[in-house]
């Protein structure tokens, strides 16, 4: 049989598409137990807690099947998914920090999450590139795993500009009626320029080496 391995030094293309049989695999599962906390940065004018059918995200259902929220494990991760995505430009100023909110995520309950971080990505048929690659190929793996006889409760997986931290895609709720009873709440923190998290930011400029401006008078 003519083997259909790359050959030694070809680039890698495309993601592949969830296999067949990704439905009798098993998952490589992480448990959030219910005193973890997750960290969000979300827009002004959204809901903390708003499950997004969008399809903007990378791991958003193709077609609106389900929503998702996202986070991170911490407030550098979060930041850094958020205003880091110009890899060439490290400049915030505080009109762009007060355009975005700051929430502590707590777990009504463990959360059971698909761990994409190490060896379960090649258990599942995937690699790094699911978490850095294409949208429509990651949104497909996520309905995929959204449809796994398993029923996880999201992805755990590491960020893309800060591969020494982790985010995290939590599915809505899968209740007895469709999208009932989030498996989430929120305490709002405010925001990143109001003085109870100077230190906080100070932090976080200095990690990604960004800087800070205010805005033109």
């Amino acid at each position: 049989m003519e083997s259909t391995a790359q050959p030694d030094g070809a680039p890698p293309g495309p993601h592949p598409e969830p296999p067949a049989d990704l439905d009798q695999r098993v998952l490589p599962l992480q448990t959030a137990d219910a005193s973890t906390t997750f960290i969000r940065i979300y827009a002004v004018d959204r809901e903390a807690l708003a499950f997004s059918p969008s399809g903007a995200g990378r791991f958003d259902a193709p077609h609106g099947e389900y929503g998702v929220v996202y986070a991170a494990a911490d407030a550098l991760c979060a930041f850094i998914e958020t205003f880091g995505r110009d890899a060439g430009y490290r400049l915030v100023t505080r009109g762009e920090l007060q355009t975005r909110m700051l929430a502590q995520i707590h777990l009504r309950r463990p959360l059971r999450l698909v761990d994409l971080t190490g060896p379960g990505l090649a258990a599942l048929g995937a690699d790094g590139r699911l978490c850095t690659g294409d949208y429509a190929i990651a949104q497909r793996w996520s309905l995929a795993l959204w449809r796994h006889p398993g029923e996880p409760d999201g992805l755990l997986w590491r960020s893309r500009f800060d591969p020494s931290r982790t985010c995290v895609a939590i599915y809505e709720g899968r209740g007895a009626l469709p999208f009932d009873a989030p498996p989430i709440t929120a305490t709002m923190l405010g925001c990143l320029v109001d003085p109870h998290h100077a230190s906080l930011l100070r932090e976080i400029l200095d990690t990604y080496q960004f800087g800070f401006i205010d805005d033109p008078a």
